[in-house]
């Protein structure tokens, strides 16, 4: 597998976000969900709308099964992912059992393939430099997730590192890039 980098620049993220509103509210929920939780593209792919949305809301958490942490992993879905959540939904005909990221076809998600030329496409006409895949979605959720403050021990047991080197090497930080980090309480 090909190595892939993070989206290190807000603004390329954000005119990814416009571009792929036009694209479709699908494609802009896919992007904003993997950035704002890190979640692994499989695991994405597969979540049906009952998993994220009870009857008339948003869950808080989504709950999904990982054998490597014994057991499951809860990711807290944020204020971005509610208001694409809850737009797409209103606009869409899905009942929960129904894939979230359904693809126009048929009643399954869409593939690995398509979710790799939504993000990838979209990253190369905002011209977003680096490599870009599906795996981005998780790398940019992690390096922006550290840049805000979050300690890299919570970051490595997201993604089952074995340790802090291995996860900032993931993330596509060096040790001695001194990167200023955000820690804002915000009381």
């Amino acid at each position: 597998m090909e190595c892939v980098d993070p989206i290190k620049d807000v603004g390329k993220i954000n005119e990814m976000k416009r571009l792929l509103k036009k694209q479709s509210q699908r494609d802009l929920l896919f992007f904003v969900f993997g950035i704002n939780t890190g979640i692994r593209v499989s695991d994405l792919l597969s979540l049906k709308v009952s998993d994220v949305w009870d009857e008339a809301t948003c869950k808080e958490f989504l709950y999904l099964n990982d054998p490597k942490s014994d057991g499951g992993k809860s990711f807290f879905i944020n204020q971005s992912v509610r208001k694409e959540l809850k737009l797409y939904l209103s606009n869409q005909e899905l009942k929960s059992d129904d894939f979230l990221f359904k693809s126009k076809r048929n009643n399954l998600p869409i593939t690995r393939q398509q979710a790799y030329r939504i993000i990838n496409q979209a990253a190369k006409e905002v011209g977003v430099p680096g490599k870009i895949g599906t795996h981005t979605l998780r790398k940019t959720f992690g390096y922006h997730a550290y840049r805000k403050g979050i300690a890299i021990s919570i970051l490595k047991t997201i993604y089952n590192h074995q340790t802090p080197t291995e996860t900032l090497r993931y993330l596509g930080i060096q040790r001695e890039e001194n990167l200023p980090i955000k820690v804002d309480v915000n009381l």
